[in-house]
């Protein structure tokens, strides 16, 4: 009711360039210019309603509600900001990102926020991130996806820089698009997490990275990824650090 609200208030009463309700209405100057990134401001895509449950946390997009339960006990049961911008960034660019029948892999996918955003935009989607990590992850994308007509997720393990060629093989596993949200931060696994994006990343393949950048070691990761990879920076969010970036194979 919430999301059916929100899109009626924007079509009928917004002027789009003023527009703050709703990101199919956010249009910039610099959006013309296809080289240039634009910067956007994450929208408020949280859904008041009335639940018993501290742990759970309700958003709008694609026009519906989706329920996260979250979890303080790892890193991973938690919603980044870096998931909400390229959540948003998902549903208001589907004219440059189509989804539709899109083999998709999002690495540290946490609570699996993005996965359902790119489930209810038509994509195969497969879901990874850690052991610990899986229960609440299932359970988020199943909860959110049982009863809408798209293809039915998948949820697996993946420990960055591990046992990519047994589990993901080449010759069986190719995908359309690479998602990643705030994956780096101050952690021990950058150089595991470089090997992963190395290996999915072929060409034909799009890795979109949105992340917050606190530290000096996300910019050294950032020039590494630059060392390897196409790098074009597609939106920044100013107000809250993040920067999405699209990433692609060179050419050899």
């Amino acid at each position: 009711m919430e999301c059916q609200r929100e899109k009626e208030l924007c079509e009928n009463q917004c002027e789009p360039e003023h527009c703050s309700n709703c990101s199919d209405c956010l249009t910039t100057a610099s959006e013309s210019n296809s080289d240039s990134p634009i910067t956007l401001k994450i929208l408020q895509k949280w859904a008041p309603t009335l639940s018993p449950y501290f742990d759970k946390e309700h958003y709008c997009y694609v026009g519906q509600q989706i329920t996260i339960q979250e979890s303080i006990d790892y890193f991973g049961a938690i919603v980044w900001p870096g998931a909400l911008a390229l959540s948003q960034y998902l549903e208001s660019h589907q004219h440059e990102i189509n989804l539709r029948d899109k083999k998709v892999l999002e690495i540290g996918a946490g609570t699996g926020l993005v996965s359902i955003v790119a489930s209810i935009l038509g994509a195969y989607v497969t879901a990874t991130d850690l052991p610990e990590v899986l229960e609440n992850l299932n359970f988020n994308i199943s909860k959110n996806t049982q009863n809408l007509n798209v293809h039915k997720p998948e949820v697996r393990k993946l420990v960055w820089g591990e046992d990519l060629n047994e589990d993901f093989p080449r010759s069986t596993y190719h995908y359309d698009l690479i998602l990643a949200s705030d994956v780096v931060y101050h952690h021990a696994a950058l150089e595991p997490l470089l090997t992963t994006m190395v290996y999915f990343c072929q060409p034909g393949t799009v890795l979109l990275w949105a992340n917050k950048f606190r530290f000096r070691a996300d910019y050294e990761f950032l020039e590494k990824v630059s060392d390897i990879f196409n790098v074009k920076l597609l939106a920044e969010f100013p107000e809250s650090t993040i920067k999405l970036f699209k990433v692609t194979a060179r050419e050899n």
